[in-house]
């Protein structure tokens, strides 16, 4: 098999490969650096693999990476983005492994950091169930909420969430069943809304 062409692509370090005038794939520069590639180069079937291989490694890595320095993601969403972006399953376990490695990937510091930034705004539920969906542990989840999240300022927030969900309106039995599910979609447990409630009933009293 021969090297028949290597063509830029846009502004980027990566290349369209052509073998025997066909399309093989698009390959990093420093891939094509690193294995010496150039137009009329004969190439084995093995040579070839082995070279896509790492092309993949190497491409699945640094899309991943740039995907993690525009946001912080989990395992779980990192791996979801890049079957998204359609590399093999092998490149992709490889490349989070990697990134673990490195210190790119961490759910505990994820979970934590979540859990500072939204605690303000989700009760316990919420915040477990967001996480959860985000690929969480749920030894994480329970450990991170134990530790940043009691139930003082659980209820304390709630409260808060009432008397703003409670402002300009009328404050009688069907308003009450209405903050009750308000409260519970913000994902507030049984005994901190009827604390809460029972706080604003006696204050309306």
């Amino acid at each position: 098999m021969e090297i028949t062409e290597i063509k830029k692509v846009g502004k980027g370090l990566r290349y369209h490969v052509y073998i025997d005038d066909k399309y093989e794939g698009t390959f990093e520069a420093e891939i094509l650096a690193k294995h010496k590639l150039k137009t009329g180069q004969e190439l084995s079937h093995e040579e070839l693999e082995k070279i896509k291989i790492a092309n993949g490694d190497l491409a699945c890595f640094d899309r991943g990476l740039g995907a993690l320095e525009k946001s912080m993601k989990t395992e779980k969403m990192l791996y979801d983005y890049l079957v998204g972006k359609a590399y093999p399953e092998e490149c992709i376990e490889r490349a989070i492994e990697k990134l673990k490695d490195y210190g790119y990937i961490d759910d505990n510091v994820f979970a934590e950091n979540f859990i500072r930034s939204y605690s303000h705004m989700k009760g316990r539920k919420k915040l477990k169930y967001d996480l959860l969906g985000k690929g969480v542990a749920p030894e994480i989840i329970e450990d991170k909420l134990n530790e940043l999240v009691s139930d003082e300022e659980q209820t304390e927030i709630c409260l808060r969430h009432a008397k703003k969900y409670l402002k300009n309106k009328e404050f009688n039995e069907k308003t009450k069943q209405k903050l009750y599910a308000h409260l519970l979609s913000k994902g507030y447990d049984y005994s901190c809304i009827s604390k809460v409630i029972k706080e604003v009933c006696d204050d309306r009293d």
